[in-house]
């Protein structure tokens, strides 16, 4: 498989160091943010890329001899946010992504499904976890009803320009299991959208990423390698949906994530973490993920996702690189 990195960890470096340090710890690909939630830091002349072949072929040089490729980029955000300042904005940075991909070369944007408000004329997104009562069916229809719409046009832009979208399956989304990714695109006809199999989240719903590999199969277009380890002393008392983040701040150091909406403080005892690959699922396991991916595409791009918070970044990264090499290498 290829294995490569995702960049957000080492936003406070050059393009050039990031590249190095990849190349250091054995891996041969970085995933760069072309915009959504965290802006392109590493993509700096952004603009003149999309009408400039001398500004695309000096950003293409950056890569040339260093054994690390652009694998893929990632404009992770809210493109139905109801806010549509914050919705716009998300929904732009994807198709600029799609149009960035195509003229770098690139076949893969990374992206969520997005969420709606719960009707028309809400400011605020509305995740519907569980709908037992025919309010929250209603809430669905009205959702769905705007996804549809919005990734049928997507897709069709996708296509023409030879790029398929993946989404990550991440709750707080529209589209965050198997079942939502079928319904998404039997109401769209979609041919270029489809998922992105980050395991992170997949198991602290208590899903097993192997069997939504297998199950989904070419609709898997790209891969995050993300552990994740349940705490079991407080996740018996909280439960895996447990919402006890704390707000930050505007004078302590937080993530905007567009408009005045921003990252909260992670829980003090979490039901579960996110942690290095290792910490939580073994090499054997990782292994199995890899043949999964393995059998729908040999030439997937698997990155690693760093947010271990005890291990520092260059630490948690080297991690996470040994046990993800050793399990390819036991394929």
């Amino acid at each position: 498989m290829k294995l490569g990195l995702y960049n957000a960890i080492l936003h406070d470096r050059s393009l050039q160091e990031a590249i190095d340090f990849v190349a250091s710890v054995g891996l041969t690909g970085l995933e760069l943010n072309s915009g959504g939630f965290l802006p392109a830091v590493h993509i700096p002349t952004y603009d003149d890329i999309l009408v400039s072949d001398t500004a695309r072929d000096d950003f293409l040089g950056a890569f040339d001899g260093t054994g690390v490729g652009i694998a893929g980029l990632n404009a992770n955000g809210n493109p139905l946010h109801p806010n549509r300042a914050i919705g716009n904005k998300h929904a732009e940075d994807v198709r600029r992504s799609i149009l960035l991909a195509e003229r770098l070369g690139q076949h893969r944007v990374v992206t969520m499904s997005g969420l709606p408000g719960g009707e028309p004329g809400t400011t605020h997104p509305n995740w519907i976890v569980n709908a037992w009562n025919s309010g929250s069916l209603d809430v669905l229809d009205y959702q769905w009803d705007v996804a549809a719409e919005f990734w049928r046009e997507m897709d069709r832009f996708a296509a023409d320009h030879d790029v398929k979208v993946a989404l990550e399956l991440h709750p707080q989304n529209l589209v965050f299991n198997s079942a939502d990714v079928h319904k998404l695109i039997d109401l769209t006809g979609a041919t270029h959208v489809g998922v992105e199999l980050d395991a992170s989240h997949l198991f602290w719903q208590q899903m097993d990423p192997v069997a939504v590999v297998n199950h989904l199969g070419e609709l898997v277009f790209h891969a995050a390698a993300k552990d994740v380890r349940v705490n079991p002393e407080h996740a018996a008392i909280n439960g895996v949906l447990d919402n006890s983040f704390r707000r930050l701040s505007p004078d302590e150091e937080r993530t905007n994530l567009g408009g005045d909406e921003w990252a909260n403080e992670w829980p003090k005892n979490a039901a579960w973490d996110f942690v290095a690959l290792g910490k939580g699922h073994d090499t054997a396991y990782w292994t199995e993920f890899l043949r999964a991916l393995h059998a729908v595409d040999p030439e997937m791009y698997v990155n690693i996702e760093h947010e271990d918070v005890s291990l520092g970044r260059e630490e948690g990264v080297q991690v996470a690189a040994e046990v993800l090499k050793a399990a390819d290498a036991a394929l």
